[in-house]
């Protein structure tokens, strides 16, 4: 195609937006507001994973470039993708649309260096066995697998199967789908129909909110080409075998793959989803806060915990509000008068007790392992006045207290909620207060410092490593707050980092 003929096309196809708002199908494809040194590579990648691209033609001085679809319908599944999910290279929004021309050629010595590209790419899928099955319109998977790893970050709202399912089944057949903690981390295992799939996933998905401002998706391919699931729960779910058994909920006994416990980060089966609605698009996240877009109607009940196993002889309702205040805004807390090794805790709403439930249940404190579920009771009752004063002392309101961590909204706390770890975050350390100060307060408390680190570029925050996390858990209930001068307290939480 000669420059005088590109200028043709580039003419006639800006007049076709201007002037139709829907232009007539066509497998090739102009694009345009391209970064000036786009390189064939970041262009294709726009289109692999519609399907497969027969020629390519960039125009750099111009910003622009023409694609060539092997078929019109792999044309127009990307046409239609992107008109609702703005594509982009490098952050900069491109515009894309159908060419008046039903074909491109490539005979200029410019363009013949993009089909080299092209074919270059090509061979290597053709060569790591990843061509999509399927024939014309379907696309090249460049040698990944249809098994995607997620992890999720800044988890403050609860992830449940069901809502990766209903995330990634936009981009294509969701199969199965594994949840399960490492590192303390909550993480998922989903295996789409085609690799194809997986790869428009995670080109779309990669680094977004699930919800404003928190549980951020980081996705990888996984090294598993299939997933073996052997029961259907809320854990795990083959979705083209409805005959699976539930199967007791046991440590990577009902997967065919190794995977740890199910930890603090396993979520019970409370946010039901109701079938035929769409999430609303917001700015910087997939779906609203839970009840808004997916409709989550928890029941009314579930802003109570049940908390039992305690240690009867160390716990107090000072020492649970602080513990459950990590993951919410803790009201009122009852230690039960008959059976002490039990207490309620209620918080602030039902998100925030799930969220507190997912991370402490199993974790171990006082010296027990810890229990913690959803309570029948609506709210935590205050004594009555003709109760007795150690019945009275079992039962505190914090409703009206300075320490709640999530009273400001869009507080930075919201950002910064981890499961418990042998690694603290201490913050708000005035700076008259040495390292050596702070190892001596947690030793002097009976604690085992490890490792201690004042960040770089803020020395009013530091991370401390103790011996374990049981010890880190005691070391935030007994140092969160403690004054370290005559107005600053020291303010603890749990870190994903390690030193």
């Amino acid at each position: 195609m000669s420059t005088s003929n590109l200028s043709t096309v580039d003419g006639t196809d800006r007049l076709c937006v201007s002037e139709r708002a829907q232009c007539v199908p066509s497998r090739v494809l102009h694009l345009r507001q391209l970064p000036a040194d786009v390189s064939e590579q970041e262009v294709l990648a726009l289109a692999l994973p519609f399907g497969r691209v027969s020629k390519l033609i960039t125009l750099k001085t111009k910003n622009q470039a023409f694609l060539e679809m092997a078929s019109e319908e792999a044309a127009v599944t990307m046409v239609n993708y992107y008109t609702s999910a703005t594509p982009t290279v490098r952050n900069q929004p491109i515009f894309i649309q159908y060419s008046t021309h039903r074909e491109l050629k490539t005979d200029n010595l410019t363009n013949q260096r993009a089909q080299v590209t092209l074919q270059a790419i090509s061979a290597a899928a053709v060569h790591s066995g990843s061509m999509a099955s399927g024939g014309e319109g379907r696309g090249l998977a460049l040698g990944q697998s249809p098994v995607l790893r997620i992890i999720v970050e800044n988890l403050f709202y609860p992830v449940t199967l069901e809502v990766l399912q209903q995330i990634f089944s936009k981009f294509g057949s969701v199969l199965k789908i594994i949840t399960f903690t490492r590192n303390n981390q909550f993480q998922a295992l989903l295996q789409f129909s085609d690799a194809v799939h997986a790869q428009h996933a995670k080109a779309s998905l990669d680094g977004q909110n699930i919800y404003n401002g928190c549980c951020t998706l980081r996705i990888d391919f996984s090294k598993l080409s299939a997933l073996n699931v052997k029961y259907n729960n809320d854990k795990s779910r083959d979705f083209t075998r409805a005959d699976l058994p539930t199967g007791e909920l046991e440590p990577a006994a009902a997967f065919g793959v190794a995977l740890p416990p199910y930890g603090a980060a396993a979520f019970p089966p409370t946010f039901h989803q109701h079938t035929g609605l769409s999430m609303a698009a917001v700015p910087g996240s997939l779906v609203s806060p839970p009840r808004v877009s997916l409709q989550v109607a928890p029941p009314a009940v579930h802003s109570v915990l049940l908390v039992s196993n305690l240690n009867p002889e160390s716990v107090s309702p000072h020492c649970l509000f602080i513990l459950f205040g990590v993951y919410g805004d803790v009201q009122r807390v009852k230690i039960l008068f008959n059976k002490k090794e039990n207490a309620l805790v209620q918080m602030s709403d039902a998100t925030q007790a799930q969220l507190a439930m997912s991370h402490l249940n199993g974790q171990r404190l006082h010296g027990n392992v810890i229990r913690v579920t959803l309570s029948k009771h609506p709210v935590v009752q205050l004594p009555r006045g003709g109760a007795g004063q150690e019945e009275q002392a079992l039962t505190r309101d914090f409703s009206g207290s300075a320490l709640h961590r999530f009273k400001k909204p869009g507080s930075k706390n919201f950002n910064n909620i981890f499961p418990p770890s042998a690694t603290l975050h201490l913050s708000n350390i005035p700076s008259s207060v040495s390292e050596e100060v702070l190892k001596d307060l947690f030793s002097s408390s009976g604690f085992t410092v490890k490792a201690f680190k004042f960040f770089q570029k803020d020395r009013k925050m530091a991370l401390m490593q103790l011996a374990s996390v049981e010890e880190a858990i005691e070391a935030l209930i007994h140092l969160h707050d403690h004054q370290l001068d005559h107005n600053q307290h020291l303010r603890v939480s749990f870190s994903k980092s390690t030193i």
